[in-house]
């Protein structure tokens, strides 16, 4: 047996450090001498130096207990300690680029982008854009619905973002988050129940009609009539439950006007995420000037 002094001493540890562990009940001793004072058989040793190494990755006492008691829960601990170290290196990185961005830029940028950046959280949150999208959508669309839009519009930060994209992200929050000018937000007539058309299965079959221009769009295809604009069309038709007929599309060509709010949405989208792949809203732009394209014959 081994006092708490010369476990320490094996271990190359402070009195005070077994007395701790020994205090959270992480160190048991094996017995208690006649004078009351603690006593340590060999294995003990083994266990304060794996409570070291488990310490000396920064885990918490209780995670450290865990480990110990469990044979199983080593695997759980680690995995969610690298989650939260992949947070705080996200949020890192977050503040180096933002504090890039700052140092890179003029005296008189300084004021505005300290604002911009000021309103978002490191590593910065997606929440705002989703609402920005959830009040913009027609009402009653079916739940799956709006989580796809969602899912596709709601760029996710880059873990590690260069300034230009945290200028980006900065502005795309700040644009969300502003009241939108007039009494009513710029919608598409599709979003109107007086115009016909049913706008859950136009947000549905849009899809398949985006992927085919944007095929065009990385080829550099100026906009014209083929397949991709047969798709786009053709969703339309079917969600107002007619044909699709030259003047059907005059129609929809004159329904379909460009809505410079989403536009620019859609340019700091590209911005944030920094991608070759053309976003849904660059291919409804494209779509919609093949229509016109094709009408104006």
């Amino acid at each position: 047996m081994w006092s708490i002094g010369e476990l320490a001493e094996h271990a190359g540890v402070t009195v005070k450090t077994v007395r701790f562990y020994s205090d959270r009940g992480l160190l048991p001793e094996a017995v208690r001498s006649s004078g009351g004072h603690r006593r340590y058989g060999p294995e003990a040793l083994d266990r304060l130096r794996l409570i070291r190494s488990l310490r000396g990755l920064d885990l918490p006492v209780p995670d450290v207990g865990r480990v110990l008691e469990q044979e199983d829960a080593l695997e759980d601990v680690i995995a969610g300690q690298l989650r939260e170290l992949g947070s705080q290196l996200a949020a890192l990185r977050w503040r180096e680029a933002a504090l890039q961005l700052l140092q890179d830029c003029t005296p008189a940028e300084r004021a505005d982008r300290l604002r911009l950046i000021g309103g978002i959280t490191t590593p910065p949150s997606t929440a705002p854009l989703a609402r920005f999208w959830r009040g913009w959508l027609p009402a009653r669309l079916p739940a799956r619905v709006v989580s796809s839009i969602i899912e596709l519009a709601v760029p996710q930060p880059p873990s590690d973002p260069t300034p230009a994209q945290v200028l980006a992200f900065a502005r795309l929050h700040a644009f969300v988050a502003a009241p939108c000018p007039g009494v009513d937000q710029p919608q598409p007539a599709i979003h109107q129940p007086d115009k016909g058309y049913r706008p859950a299965l136009v947000y549905e079959g849009l899809l398949e009609a985006y992927a085919l221009a944007s095929a065009h769009m990385r080829a550099q295809r100026a906009p014209h009539e083929g397949e991709a604009l047969d798709c786009f069309v053709s969703v339309y038709a079917q969600s107002c439950g007619t044909r699709d007929t030259p003047a059907f599309r005059r129609r929809l060509s004159g329904q379909l006007a460009a809505d410079p709010r989403l536009d620019h949405y859609w340019q700091l989208t590209a911005e944030v995420t920094a991608s070759t792949d053309p976003t849904p809203g660059a291919a409804h732009d494209w779509l919609c000037a093949a229509l016109d394209v094709q009408t104006a014959l």
